[in-house]
């Protein structure tokens, strides 16, 4: 399988002023094995320690942060000299907080020494010490598959790369296939367990078993690792987010959780799940000027999940529901199809997604800067290219560009740009 931030930490590897680097994501997104790949094809060695089940490596850090003696300890450990060109690996490291401070000793002591570290929710470990090493380590976050990635994990390659060709003939020619490809990855999603189960059985139940699994696990998450006042409140917003996304507006309404309920008994849930990165939290912006973090709205935003196909799940949508596209599915079509255009540009490093609205009267799914413009986004759940939110958007703010993603063919007209939803990865270097 493989997964796109393998060339971002290439990159990294390649750096001469490079430092330990921090691998965040959700929980089972596939953090362990994108290091071990990592190391395997750019290293001649990996060396992995697990702090959750070595109580030994623990007490190595805990002595003291001679960063020195640790790399004499851990080489004993190993059975050889952990060099430059071995890739030390720390993994559940906020089972560990005495490795996590190391981090800094390694950067000033040691920055010849590759090292990577993750851990489960290690977000919330984070966000809740002070005594992190701020300016000391890089970052780099994992997301779910992206549809390109499904669609080469799932054995399609030649329809991956005839996307990358940007070859809109010969793709017209191939768009139910695409569609259908489309279709399955709603379903499936992007989590590398349901993707691996599914490119080797093509089998839907068990996909939905594994993801149900995973909800399970994130379930019990909620109960052993905050406190027990919270534990209640995160499931709720939890639990709360597919009827959010199935309003038409879609902004988050804490009434929806429970009538009566208030943003200030929600807020360190909402903060929870976010550090945890199972949810993300797309702000409203006032204007769409640059930049864009200047006018978002702290307090208006609209909540999505991690993966496509763990709301799916979450939401109890059965295979021909979502594949057939049965009449139950039409209201939720659209609510799938924005969770899945976020999801891909989230996987995009330099793209932060908001959004704008005009009262009632208008709504852009999403706005985003990218090179020193500002560009208003719409997600179509069909073929169907009415979008008066989007003319009112034009109008006013008279964009260089604009993108309609939908399952209609690619098109350019004037500054407005067409382009099929199986194409969201690639929009920067269409409208280039």
């Amino acid at each position: 399988m493989y997964r796109n931030a393998l060339e971002q930490l290439k990159l990294w590897k390649a750096r001469p002023n490079r430092k330990p680097l921090i691998l965040q994501g959700a929980r089972q997104v596939g953090k362990t094995w994108l290091m071990q790949e990592f190391g395997k094809l750019e290293f001649q060695r990996t060396f992995i320690i697990n702090f959750e089940d070595d109580a030994h490596a623990r007490g190595v850090f805990e002595e003291d942060l001679d960063v020195h003696r640790i790399m004499k300890a851990l080489s004993i450990k190993a059975g050889y000299q952990i060099t430059p060109d071995t890739l030390l690996v720390l993994d559940e490291i906020q089972a560990c907080p005495q490795a996590l401070t190391s981090l800094k000793y390694f950067c000033e002591k040691l920055p010849q020494q590759p090292v990577l570290a993750a851990g489960s929710l290690l977000g919330i470990f984070i966000h809740q010490r002070t005594s992190f090493p701020v300016g000391k380590v890089e970052f780099l976050h994992l997301y779910p598959l992206s549809f390109m990635e499904f669609l080469q994990a799932v054995g399609e390659k030649s329809l991956y790369e005839l996307l990358l060709q940007r070859d809109f003939k010969t793709i017209k020619a191939f768009a139910y296939k695409y569609t259908d490809l489309l279709k399955q990855y709603f379903y499936v999603g992007g989590m590398p367990a349901a993707v691996a189960e599914f490119a080797r059985t093509n089998d839907y139940q068990r996909v939905r078993q594994l993801q149900k699994e995973l909800l399970q696990t994130y379930e019990g998450d909620f109960s052993k690792y905050p406190p027990s006042t919270v534990s209640q409140r995160i499931r709720e917003v939890w639990h709360s987010i597919p009827s959010q996304l199935t309003k038409e507006n879609k902004k988050f309404i804490y009434g929806v959780i429970r009538d009566g309920a208030r943003a200030k008994e929600y807020e360190t849930a909402i903060e929870w799940l976010q550090d945890s990165g199972l949810i993300y939290k797309v702000h409203r912006v006032t204007k769409p000027y640059m930049p864009l973090s200047a006018y978002q709205e702290l307090n208006i935003f609209k909540i999505f999940i991690a993966d496509v196909g763990l709301l799916g799940a979450l939401s109890e949508l059965n295979a021909n529901t979502v594949i057939d596209g049965s009449s139950i599915f039409t209201e939720f079509k659209g609510a799938l199809t924005e969770q899945y255009v976020l999801q891909q540009l989230k996987g995009m490093t330099d793209v932060f997604p908001y959004y704008w609205t005009s009262g009632e009267r208008a709504e852009i799914d999403f706005v985003t800067q990218y090179e020193n413009q500002i560009i208003p986004i719409e997600a179509k759940a069909n073929t169907n290219l009415r979008a008066k939110s989007l003319k009112s958007y034009c109008d006013q703010y008279k964009p260089e560009i604009a993108i309609r993603f939908s399952l209609a063919d690619y098109k350019q007209t004037g500054n407005l740009y067409d382009i099929p939803l199986y194409m969201v990865e690639l929009f920067r270097q269409i409208i280039k």
